[in-house]
């Protein structure tokens, strides 16, 4: 089976430097962040830019948006932590993670993740552990707990299951770990990749986690919870490819399909149930950064999905229709 995406819209006023995040938000309209410091909210009907913030710095590494489209939490290079509330346009809180003077044994995040219930933030950093942070405007980057994976691996991603129980963290030396919540407890460990796990993607259930690496692979791995806390049963499909580093990857809303953007400059669409490619889309340089529209696909259509990466786009793909 084959599948046809086209580029349906493209952005009106490109970011001047690299894509590193984009995220589609349940409002219809997509959210970006760029190694040119900004942070830019698009109309998915226009390609209008709708909002946007203040050029930092640095670099802009990571983005998380919430479940509602209310909220988007963003990060720098350097550390700094933002939550961006998208109705007012107003920053409602600011960390400098780094800041030792603060917090004895302060740790800069790298990847930020936050929690879908609102109430706290993960972010990942060069010691492998993951901090749990407060995202209450009052309290914003206030330090709840802290999560180790035993092992001191840069982390490259976390990422919360949609339930907000668990957290996800990939590291540089390929191995993923699952966190309980509740208890602090690592439950998972998964050593599936031989390099860098930069991307993790959770099915809207729950029960699948998608890991994008630099061995040019996408591993999908069952990670459900048992009642008895038994996990379920680790990396049970390889999908194989991309020519170069898989950079990012989105499972669609529905779980049958994902997508993953390379540096070979491709974006792939996967069916997860025949473990295969259905469609490739050539880019113009490496592709940073893909997302799903969170609303489900309409009968007889595939969905739609965002992307950005290297040329400082953000794109809207969506299906062209089946073919076989």
């Amino acid at each position: 089976m084959s599948l046809a995406f086209v580029n349906a819209l493209e952005c009106k006023e490109p970011h001047s430097d690299e894509i590193w995040a984009v995220a589609w938000t349940a409002n219809n309209t997509a959210v970006s962040a760029s190694a040119d410091g900004t942070v830019k909210q698009w109309d998915s009907a226009s390609g209008q830019v709708s909002m946007s913030r203040p050029p930092h710095n640095l670099a802009i590494v990571s983005l998380s948006v919430s479940p509602d489209g209310s909220f988007a939490l963003f990060n720098g290079l350097d550390g700094t932590t933002w939550l961006w509330d998208l109705q007012a346009d107003n920053v409602v809180g600011r960390h400098e993670s780094y800041d030792r003077s603060a917090v004895q044994g302060a740790e800069p995040s790298w990847s930020v993740s936050l929690n879908p219930n609102g109430a706290t933030y993960a972010g990942t950093s060069s010691s492998g552990n993951v901090n749990i942070y407060s995202a209450n405007p009052d309290s914003f980057g206030t330090r709840k707990a802290v999560l180790t994976s035993g092992r001191s691996r840069h982390g490259m991603d976390c990422v919360h299951s949609p339930d907000g129980t668990r957290v996800a963290l990939s590291n540089e030396a390929g191995q993923v770990f699952i966190f309980d919540l509740e208890s602090q407890a690592l439950t998972s460990t998964y050593s599936s990749h031989a390099m860098c796990v930069r991307s993790l993607a959770w099915s809207s259930d729950g029960q699948l986690l998608l890991t994008a690496s630099d061995d040019k692979r996408l591993i999908l791995h069952d990670v459900r919870s048992t009642p008895s806390g038994k996990p379920g049963s680790g990396a049970v499909a390889t999908l194989t490819g991309h020519s170069s580093w898989v950079l990012s990857t989105s499972i669609s809303p529905d779980g049958r399909l994902a997508v993953s953007g390379s540096a070979d400059k491709t974006i792939k669409v996967w069916d997860l149930s025949a473990r295969a490619a259905v469609s490739t889309l050539q880019e113009s340089g490496e592709v940073w950064s893909v997302a799903w529209s969170p609303k489900p696909p309409a009968p007889g259509t595939a969905g739609a999905f965002v992307t950005g990466g290297q040329d400082g786009y953000v794109r809207w793909w969506r299906s062209a229709g089946t073919g076989v």
